[in-house]
């Protein structure tokens, strides 16, 4: 008889929803390639954001507007593979939702078919409030992205903290509710005010999930990049790092190079 195969039971849309009604907070981490993804998911993370941030941590581009479609399908597709229990969510990149309904459709099924991700995200509210009703509409579940929305840089011209003036935190409100309204599963709110951040999580029946956004939201994110250390120039105040890989990284490297040139690797007991 074979042995019995333990099921693991995957986190959905759903099982987000029933966190936020317990009071259970959850986790999300960005991840872009089948490696890390495996060793998170593995950890027992709730959702692992394949985020449009690969256009700076994986391709060292300044923004996120550069990658490509394809792009995010082929970081997605890695990511999948890995997954066992955690949510995958995929960014639909800059230019593939906003001109126009018929074309954010067309990326998310794109997305769906092609890298066998989760659900997808977009930022925006009411401005991007048509594609998110048609890619709800197609059976895709949509997380919304509020406050500071990378993919908007040029229109902002700086990354500081969002909504800190009523009349923006007003339209960040009326945005949450339309995007709720819309059919989101949930909403990231990144960089404004935490009393913001809470007013807005206590007035939604969906989950939030914050980054920069305080202590109240259902859930917070960060990017694994920047979590573990990999980074060194990213330091903001919202980050808390876990790791110092650079610095472990770069110690190693430096320890292998050193027994390579010393001729102390490869010894004999590792060589056949």
């Amino acid at each position: 008889m074979s042995a019995a195969v333990k099921e693991v039971k995957k986190v959905t849309t759903n099982t987000l929803q029933k966190m936020k009604a317990s009071g259970d907070k959850i986790a999300m981490i960005t991840a872009y390639d089948y490696s890390f993804a495996a060793i998170f998911d593995a950890a027992g993370i709730d959702i692992i954001l394949v985020g449009d941030s690969a256009s700076n941590v994986m391709a060292g581009h300044s923004t996120t507007l550069p990658i490509t479609l394809d792009q995010m399908i082929y970081h997605a597709q890695s990511v999948v593979r890995a997954r066992e229990r955690s949510l995958i969510v995929c960014d639909i990149p800059f230019g593939y939702y906003q001109s126009n309904s018929d074309i954010a459709l067309a990326s998310a099924i794109r997305i769906m078919k092609e890298s066998g991700a989760n659900t997808v995200k977009l930022e925006g509210g009411e401005e991007v409030l048509d594609s998110v009703k048609k890619i709800v509409s197609a059976g895709i579940p949509v997380m919304g992205h509020l406050g500071l929305t990378p993919q908007s840089i040029n229109k902002f011209g700086t990354y500081v903290v969002r909504a800190t003036e009523e009349q923006e935190a007003n339209k960040l409100r009326k945005d949450a509710q339309l995007l709720q309204e819309a059919g989101c599963f949930a909403i990231v709110l990144e960089k404004i005010p935490a009393a913001l951040a809470k007013e807005v999580t206590d007035s939604l029946h969906i989950p939030t999930i914050g980054i920069g956004a305080g202590s109240h939201c259902d859930g917070q994110v960060l990017v694994m990049h920047d979590m573990l250390g990999i980074n060194t120039e990213f330091k903001p105040r919202f980050l808390r790092q876990y790791l110092n890989m650079n610095e472990q990284v770069t110690n190693a490297v430096q320890h292998y190079i050193k027994d390579v040139k010393s001729r102390d690797f490869p010894n004999e007991g590792e060589q056949y």
